[in-house]
């Protein structure tokens, strides 16, 4: 039985065109960590299996419809020796709402080196366990020390993966794709801004950088502070550190806050 990353990620279609009915988000407006994983796996379609995500940079152009097909185009950017580029255009009735660049390399041998990072929390450790509000998300087991907005949790937070996912990087690279895109948004908030912003805020850019293999079974701690505010944009910057501190992958998100 397919795993539930799987079954999001499921798309129809062949070549370079794909179609995906899945959708979930928050009033009416698709959760973007869901068009991210979706676009990742209509990327790694049309490469070898033995690429594997190096990285993805995205857009988010406008607010994806909860019940509306998303269709993926894929553009073949280049075909290399070692690294694999490709173009994804998520549109919905033939409007473009999210825009990837996303990289797959070859494994090759090298030097495995990261900067020393403070010892991590053990998972028991983080506070009690937190359900999202949205059903969708529960396919993560979560725990944080404190609510965020709306009652998202803030980063710190340890998370894994309730049910198996396969051995599959690509799927597995889908499934912290989903994941990545959790909680960004309250943490670029404006220091001691206590107001919501009008309209509410959300992501305008997203980037993941995949360092090492992931285990989703296992606890992983997501720790992301804010960089910058300026100009109505909040700057965050994330790392997904496993339970020995390993680093496993690097995420960047700005936001729209209009306060």
């Amino acid at each position: 039985m397919p795993s539930w990353i799987a079954d999001l990620v499921q798309l129809d279609g062949d070549g370079e065109t794909f179609r995906s009915a899945a959708s979930f988000g928050t009033a009416g407006r698709l959760f973007g960590g869901l068009i991210a994983a979706q676009a990742l796996a209509a990327a790694g379609a049309t490469v070898e299996p033995e690429r594997l995500p190096q990285s993805l940079h995205a857009y988010f152009i406008r607010g994806g419809r909860v019940g509306v097909d998303v269709q993926y185009v894929v553009e073949r950017t280049r075909d290399g020796r070692s690294f694999n580029t490709r173009r994804v255009t998520a549109s919905q009735d033939g409007a473009a709402i999210f825009e990837m660049l996303a990289s797959f390399h070859r494994p090759e041998p090298t030097t495995d080196w990261q900067r020393s990072e403070q010892p991590s929390l053990p998972w028991s450790a983080a506070g009690t366990a937190t359900r999202l509000p949205e059903g969708w998300a529960d396919h993560f087991e979560i725990r944080a020390g404190a609510g965020g907005m709306d009652d998202w949790p803030v980063q710190p937070m340890w998370f894994r993966s309730r049910h198996p996912i396969e051995d599959d990087p690509l799927l597995r690279a889908c499934a912290m794709t989903f994941i990545s895109d959790v909680g960004l948004v309250a943490v670029a908030r404006p220091p001691r801004e206590a107001q919501l912003p009008r309209g509410g805020a959300a992501s305008l850019d997203h980037a993941v950088w995949f360092h090492r293999p992931i285990d989703p079974h296992r606890w992983h701690r997501y720790e992301a502070v804010p960089v910058s505010h300026h100009d109505a944009r909040g700057l965050a910057r994330g790392s997904i550190l496993a339970e020995d501190g390993t680093l496993v992958a690097s995420v960047a998100q700005e936001s729209l806050w209009r306060i």
